[in-house]
């Protein structure tokens, strides 16, 4: 703090004005609480009296490069979503999205019918817009309509369409999902919860192109590719009676299979530096992103309700978090609680390659071990050289 031509407040101030997250630590034997809660305001990281506390000053230190490491990794996190992380809508690079992406781009310029199965919450309907904002009818419609939303009395009508007079409240004639969807894309949510009286007429539509409203006599040509979902196993709803096995075998011409948020694990950080970014947006906070054990606490949590509740998860924890960095205790409880163990588990996503799972496993290892090489050596059955060889592998790549 004191210094000859400039104080350390001053230099404080000067340092943060170029770069307001470097972080600043002030040192001198001349505190006093004023100048400290002063330093504090002016934004110092810490602030340290002589003589030096030595263990506290090396955790001040280990705190401040841990946060560099954080800002470092966020940085990088962000860059990637500028370029490019993921696929339209889609955000993730792991082999199993990878593998999506490229169907939807194989699919995307032909009419044929897709089947697009998947858990509630894994995107369905983004992979369904996704085909049509790529086909050659983007400039068409895109009608979607969720089978298990509108009551089976109604059904027939959404769908179809009806004319004035067809029944008990049909005040005029209405135009059905077919016909709007006219030259674009009919996308059919929750295709199993269709009403099995119904799926015969729906087939009809699909093998002819001809529909015709409730309660009139004309037939309308259309031009639509329909796209289909479901979360539920297509043949189990063929062998309940659900589903009609000659109206899967028309829509399942191909099948698109999203897979479950647990299945690649690896695309969790950068989904949560996305809805941070977004959720900083809608809320007006300033949250960095995640801290490590945070970012942990989601890979080993299963994920029933997939992307769209790591979604719900991240706003909520970003409204929570009075700070920089997520915290684990921003997590809902059923979260922390679900990894009390997870110190013992290592959870890897199918796909991945084995030098990626070789390093998780031996970081792992480390992490449980308190960064003993030698008993983390000793675990692995590798000797401490190779263990100290592929940190430095992975320090280059990082």
């Amino acid at each position: 703090v004191v210094m000859p031509e400039i104080d350390g407040l001053d230099l404080l101030r000067l340092l943060k004005e170029g770069d307001p997250t470097r972080p600043v630590i002030l040192m001198t034997a001349h505190g006093s609480v004023d100048m400290a809660v002063e330093a504090m305001k002016e934004g110092a990281k810490d602030f340290v009296t002589k003589p030096l506390d030595y263990p506290k000053l090396r955790s001040v230190i280990e705190a401040v490069e841990e946060e560099i490491k954080l800002r470092k990794d966020s940085r990088k996190l962000v860059s990637k979503i500028k370029k490019g992380s993921g696929f339209g809508p889609f955000i993730g690079t792991s082999p199993a999205m990878k593998q999506v992406y490229s169907m939807i781009k194989d699919l995307a310029n032909t009419d044929a019918s897709v089947l697009i199965t998947g858990e509630s919450g894994t995107g369905k309907e983004l992979a369904a817009r996704s085909l049509h904002e790529l086909s050659a009818r983007a400039d068409g419609p895109f009608i979607a309509i969720n089978a298990s939303a509108i009551p089976h009395d109604l059904m027939e009508s959404e769908i179809f369409g009806h004319e004035k007079g067809a029944f008990t409240g049909a005040v005029r004639s209405r135009e059905g999902c077919f016909e709007l969807a006219n030259g674009g894309t009919l996308f059919l949510d929750e295709i199993g919860e269709m009403p099995i009286a119904l799926q015969p007429k729906l087939l009809r539509v699909l093998e002819d192109g001809r529909v015709r409203r409730l309660g009139g006599r004309q037939e309308f040509q259309v031009d639509v590719r329909v796209l289909s979902a479901t979360n539920r196993s297509p043949k189990e709803a063929i062998a309940d009676g659900r589903l009609r096995e000659d109206l899967f075998y028309r829509l399942n011409v191909f099948n698109l299979d999203i897979p479950p948020l647990r299945q690649r694990v690896s695309d969790i950080p950068i989904l949560v530096q996305h809805f941070v970014s977004e959720f900083n947006e809608k809320h007006g906070t300033q949250v960095e992103g995640a801290r490590d054990e945070t970012l942990d606490l989601l890979r080993s949590y299963n994920w029933p309700g997939n992307v769209r509740e790591l979604r719900n998860v991240i706003e909520r924890a970003v409204v929570l978090a009075k700070e920089e960095w997520l915290e684990p205790k921003h997590l809902p409880p059923y979260i922390r609680e679900s990894d009390e163990d997870s110190s013992q588990k290592l959870i890897l996503p199918v796909g991945i390659s084995a030098a990626e799972a070789e390093k998780q496993l031996i970081l792992k290892t480390l992490e449980r071990t308190g960064n003993n090489k030698a008993e983390a050596a000793r675990q692995l059955g590798l000797d401490v050289k190779t263990i100290r060889n592929k940190l430095k592998e992975y320090q280059k790549k990082s």
